[in-house]
């Protein structure tokens, strides 16, 4: 089965619902990162929420997502779009911590308590659209449910789930976010909080071979009538290029890339996203300098 997610509605359009499932794209996202189990967890958790929540924007509109908390993960940072491309990056892959209490990867003690969630949409206006909330739990799904509620004044459930292999590549990912629209009866309300107390992990349905389709059932239930509005594929995808990268280096300046052609002569950037690297020789730096001064002048 291939990464996709799929837009619901539910209890006749009472409640909307989304589910997805990320195996490959957070495994790919594990494999150039190289990053150990804790932070595969909490990389994958934050890159499953986003690209559900890229899903609910339209066109080429595009969110950023950042979890800065005070663990030795440091920042997650995640970048998102409306047609499920989704690409992360930690500052620190490889920290351990023995399984919690649950018998679980302890993502809370790799994020930390204390923190922020932030969230920038560009939705193709002049100015970024910016939010940011505390962490509240560090565990991923909690903090985007508490960012739903706070931010966008939007009761919603957040279910996310990342299952390990011992060679530290991805067994299952995937997640889910329920959202009340406008009008939700208590009913719909009793019965939804009814079923969130006894579901299974989503991970756990992902690794049953659930699709995203099934895990919207087994969450909502049969009572709801879940009716399937679209489906989209889900990948791990960056969007650098040696062009974007001679850009940001025409935009240091002349003088710098002057100063770097003699100390270095030429230079390898990185993106920080999918880690590919772009090499710059020194005919190359000279041509961008050259075409500063021409435009300069």
């Amino acid at each position: 089965m291939k990464d996709y997610l799929v837009r619901a509605i539910a209890y006749n359009g009472q409640v909307r619902a989304f589910a997805a499932r990320t195996t490959d794209t957070v495994g790919e996202a594990q494999r150039r990162h190289h990053t150990w189990p804790v932070v595969s967890a909490a990389l994958g958790r934050t890159m499953t929420a986003s690209v559900i929540m890229g899903a609910m924007l339209k066109g080429d509109d595009k969110i950023s997502v950042k979890v800065q908390g005070n663990g030795p993960i440091g920042a997650i940072v995640v970048d998102t779009d409306a047609k499920g491309n989704v690409r992360g990056f930690v500052s620190n892959g490889q920290v351990h911590f023995d399984l919690n209490e649950q018998g679980k990867l302890d993502v809370r003690a790799g994020v930390g308590e204390e923190g922020t969630l932030t969230v920038v949409k560009d939705l193709g206006m002049k100015e970024m659209f910016s939010s940011q909330v505390p962490i509240v739990s560090g565990e991923i799904a909690e903090d985007f449910t508490y960012y739903y509620a706070t931010s966008e004044q939007v009761p919603s459930s957040v279910g996310l789930g990342v299952l390990v292999n011992p060679d530290n590549t991805i067994l299952a990912a995937g997640g889910f976010i329920i959202q009340l629209m406008p009008g939700c009866e208590e009913s719909t309300i009793a019965a939804l909080e009814q079923r969130l107390t006894t579901i299974e992990p989503v991970s756990k349905m992902i690794e049953k071979g659930l699709t995203p389709e099934e895990i919207l059932e087994a969450v909502l239930g049969k009572e709801s009538d879940v009716q399937i509005l679209s489906t989209m594929p889900v990948q791990f995808q960056c969007d650098c290029s040696k062009e974007r990268y001679s850009r940001a280096l025409v935009g240091l300046g002349a003088k710098e890339l002057e100063e770097m052609i003699e100390e270095e002569g030429q230079i390898e950037t990185q993106c920080h996203f999918c880690l590919e690297t772009y090499d710059f020789t020194q005919e190359e730096l000279q041509s961008l300098v050259d075409e500063i001064k021409s435009f300069v002048h």
